[in-house]
């Protein structure tokens, strides 16, 4: 089982690279038939990441997400659907080859992680568990299409105030339409982060009779949400916009990736909130 799922993972991470280079390919050839076997690479990525999930499930009995190299991966498979539905109703240039990258560089990641099967602890097997993780993830998979969306912002920002119509000017969106999708993800994303906590404090409460515990990972979760809601709040309120919101798109993401580290760290051996 371990060889099939490990075979399984590797079509997964070629196939994801391969996606990427195709569509780092049609960014800068523009070639329309190069962005169609894009999509559909980005599609075929996205259904043996679910695959590969399924699998390490039927093998586990339990939720995959009780380690770093499953909480990576079930990451990079939220952000990679969070793209396509977000693709399925709005369209924004070469928005697939900015996070085509960033999915493989998470895969290129879980790989550097373990991907031993070891028993699932009774905890995981729990109903609100997963859900919180799942809800977690999913809201981080937004927060990473946001990243994306202001990178772009800042790269296209940059050669309209210098004035230098290059080689972004004409592959990127409308600085508005960036905006806008800034704005879409996260707002989505907040939701799910915080409908993950609340169900984490659920699942708190079921396993150790309380609904918070001042420890490493409900800390950076806190972080994380308290970091984004400022954004909302600057965004709806004061009118944060364009340039500045972008930047913090990118910060928010900054600061998500470095307590993911701290979160899927397995402390004890107990593996992601396992202690």
């Amino acid at each position: 089982m371990e060889q099939m799922t490990g075979a399984l993972f590797d079509a997964v991470l070629a196939v994801a690279v391969l996606t990427a280079v195709a569509y780092l390919i049609f960014f800068i050839r523009q070639n329309s038939g190069l962005r169609h076997v894009a999509r559909m690479l980005m599609m075929v990525s996205g259904v043996l990441q679910l695959l590969y999930i399924f699998a390490r499930f039927s093998r586990l009995g339990a939720m995959p997400l009780t380690n770093p190299h499953e909480a990576v991966v079930f990451f990079a498979c939220a952000a990679t659907w969070a793209y396509l539905t977000f693709r399925w109703r709005y369209k924004v240039k070469n928005f697939g080859a900015f996070v085509s990258i960033l999915v493989a560089l998470l895969l290129a990641l879980a790989a550097l992680f373990s991907a031993t099967f070891s028993p699932a602890p009774a905890i995981s097997k729990t109903l609100w568990l997963p859900v919180h993780a799942g809800l977690s993830l999913a809201a981080y998979s937004f927060f990473s299409l946001a990243f994306c969306g202001g990178l772009m912002y800042l790269l296209q920002e940059r050669e309209l105030k210098g004035k230098h119509f290059g080689y972004f000017f004409s592959r990127l969106p409308s600085l508005d339409a960036l905006d806008q999708l800034n704005s879409h993800c996260l707002a989505i994303g907040f939701i799910l982060l915080t409908m993950g906590i609340v169900s984490g404090s659920l699942w708190l409460w079921q396993v150790h009779g309380v609904y918070w515990r001042w420890g490493e990972k409900e800390v950076s979760s806190a972080l994380i949400w308290l970091v984004y809601l400022v954004q909302l709040h600057q965004r709806f309120t004061v009118g944060w916009r364009g340039k500045r919101a972008a930047a913090m798109a990118v910060i928010g993401f900054v600061v998500i990736v470095l307590t993911l580290m701290l979160v899927v760290t397995p402390s004890g051996g107990a593996g992601i909130h396992g202690n």
